[in-house]
């Protein structure tokens, strides 16, 4: 039976993403974008358990990774979870893994 996320220690996440990204750059080469997806998701969100939530704050601005010229204002955090709305979007709530926040002031 496999580990959840919440369960790894930083070492056996740290693992799990580089077998995820791994995982995703064979996908991505051979043309498997919906598998590709799934793998870069799955990395983000153990990415994610390396993060401190309490570094995120409600109603607050963050650039979104990969996304460039995205806004997400965070509304709550729930685990690892930011749920907010895009800035410029249709704003309708979403959650986005911590890990794919950036904080405005750094960028």
């Amino acid at each position: 039976m496999e580990k959840k996320f919440s369960e790894m220690n930083p070492t056996e996440l740290r693992e799990i993403i580089a077998t995820l990204k791994e995982k995703a750059r064979k996908a991505e080469q051979l043309g498997i974008l919906n598998e590709f997806a799934v793998y870069e998701r799955k990395a983000l969100v153990a990415q994610s358990y390396l993060l401190n939530p309490e570094d995120f704050k409600s109603g607050e601005m963050y650039r979104i990774a990969n996304d460039p010229g995205m806004f997400f204002k965070v509304d709550y955090l729930k685990g690892v979870y930011a749920w907010g709305y895009r800035l410029g979007g249709n704003h309708y709530e979403e959650a986005l893994p911590i890990a794919m926040l950036t904080p405005v002031k750094e960028s």
